[in-house]
């Protein structure tokens, strides 16, 4: 199979310290449209890091990063760490590479329907009434229609989550980084939220998900990483690392998930 496009992403071999702990010790994925690549592994195993260090909300060490085939211009700073060296360009390059935090990150001062026009109408310039449609559109998408005018504080953890997910697709990315978006919630709330990231699988988006959710992950994904001591350890379908991992450590992690 030929490739013409450039991939949706690529990082290549991305390290990150912290101190002197290297938590990444050079993981390289590329990710091409429409591709969903779950992300598995024990705590620590440095999942999170490498998402947060792929639209530089934490600066990596060492590696490369490009959106589309446009890398990220870096430069490296006195503590060695590599940050971006064009402001311009790392805001347009985060506009297209929409992030889902565990702990939802909504502006507890703005109603949901204003969290989500926030950033197409200061970053996008997207015009007030068209981006409130937009907003609209994408709650009711998402299920929460009803609560456009209600603040954060007043949702449950499972609708801020869904409301959240509203605001990233809002900036219409052309990847979605989701960071175990389920795991601060309650039981019975993530299935509603696993539902939402389902229906956007199902439109053909790119979507990178680190996730504790072993079933879902293997029904959603195109491809699993298992990542182990800041590598990544087993790749591959989900057949194929689900139930016949080369590796003795993802073989010990899928046992005990099961």
């Amino acid at each position: 199979m030929t490739h013409t496009s450039p991939p949706a992403l690529e990082a290549d071999n991305i390290h990150k310290r912290f101190g002197s702990l290297e938590v990444l010790k050079g993981i390289s994925l590329t990710a091409r449209d429409g591709e969903i690549i779950s992300i598995l592994g024990s705590s620590g195993s440095g999942k999170s890091t490498f998402l947060r260090c792929l639209n530089l909300l934490e600066a990596p060490h060492e590696g490369r990063i490009a959106l589309g085939g446009e890398a990220f211009k870096l430069k490296r700073q006195k503590d060695g760490s590599l940050v971006a060296a064009d402001s311009r360009q790392i805001t347009r390059l985060r506009a297209s590479m929409g992030f889902v935090f565990q702990s939802f990150n909504l502006w507890p001062h703005m109603t949901i329907l204003e969290n989500v026009i926030e950033a197409p109408v200061l970053v996008r310039k997207t015009p007030r009434k068209a981006a409130v449609a937009e907003a609209e559109a994408l709650l009711e998408k998402v299920g929460i229609a009803d609560k456009r005018n209600a603040y954060p504080g007043h949702l449950s953890g499972g609708q801020q989550q869904r409301a959240a997910i509203a605001r990233t697709l809002a900036m219409q990315p052309r990847v979605l980084l989701f960071d175990e978006p389920t795991s601060a919630l309650d039981p019975e709330m993530v299935a509603e939220v696993l539902n939402v990231i389902n229906s956007l699988a199902e439109e053909g988006r790119t979507m990178l998900l680190v996730t504790h959710e072993m079933r879902f992950a293997r029904n959603v994904s195109t491809r699993v990483l298992f990542l182990h001591d800041g590598r990544i350890e087993e790749e591959g379908t989900p057949d194929k690392v689900f139930d016949d991992p080369a590796s003795p450590r993802c073989r010990q992690f899928m046992a005990s998930h099961r």
